[in-house]
């Protein structure tokens, strides 16, 4: 069997930036095991799979390691390869996924992905935290994924954990590091997640669904301009809107081929 295949780098407008993406385009579902092994074989943060269905398409997430249930960047570069490769002739997409109905619509060249809030809840620092990251944070919250906050967008950038220790705490998806951002940028962030196969992922889109409205109480305001400092970074712009966090960002092409499986 031949299936196409696409890798698209999210959260940027240049390759070698954002975050990459592979997107398999399938007719119908293949069994979890070959998705797996897929997803394993690429060894990105994510690969995404979709089939169509009665109202857009059924979407899925595969680390090199679990099935997750929402991606972001992953979600971006999917639309992305539907709208530029695959004739699609309207201006939204709908995906059906683990996190229910999610919608992208295209303009002026972005992608702006209509996805909902997580709820968070203050809690005591765990001293596992601190000495993983290396770092003491200001405050940590509770949602998907653990939020440590810092006063300095320097200490996130520079951050270097220990994988290792990090790995050990099982009770969160992934590990948010968060600060005020400087100049024209309201936050940065980074994302770790090495108990999803993930020790850093470059640009998380999810991540904004609990970051959005955590700097919402505190910088007053619901539109932000964010910024992932990873390595390859990344530049996404959220709008808060009720219960939905509307996150924009551009993608690019890095490579097309076929995968014979």
């Amino acid at each position: 069997m031949e299936l196409p295949i696409y890798q698209v780098d999210a959260f940027t407008d240049k390759i070698f930036a954002g975050n990459p993406a592979a997107i398999v385009p399938l007719e119908t579902w293949l069994p979890d095991e070959t998705l797996q092994k897929i997803a394993l074989e690429n060894n990105l943060s994510e690969t995404a799979f979709f089939v169509p269905n009665d109202t857009g398409f059924h979407l899925r997430w595969f680390t090199p390691t679990v099935e997750i249930d929402l991606c972001g960047h992953a979600t971006l570069a999917t639309s992305w390869v539907i709208f530029n490769e695959l004739n699609y002739d309207k201006n939204s997409i709908t995906f059906d996924s683990l996190s229910g109905k999610l919608t992208v619509t295209q303009k002026n060249n972005a992608l702006t992905l209509d996805f909902p809030i997580w709820p968070y809840e203050q809690i005591n620092i765990d001293p596992r935290i601190t000495d993983a990251l290396g770092a003491e944070p200001l405050e940590l919250y509770k949602a998907p994924d653990w939020v440590a906050v810092y006063d300095d967008a320097t200490i996130v950038q520079d951050m270097m954990p220990d994988m290792q220790k990090l790995s050990k705490i099982k009770e969160c998806r992934g590990i948010i590091v968060t600060a005020k951002g400087t100049g024209d940028i309201d936050f940065v962030s980074r994302w770790f997640g090495p108990n999803e196969g993930i020790d850093e992922d470059p640009v998380t889109g999810s991540a904004h669904c609990v970051l959005s409205p955590y700097w919402a109480t505190k910088l007053g305001k619901t539109s932000f301009k964010a910024k992932q400092v990873s390595a390859r970074g990344g530049d996404l712009n959220c709008d808060l809107k009720g219960d939905r966090v509307f996150i924009t960002g551009k993608a690019t092409l890095f490579l097309k081929g076929i995968i014979y499986v």
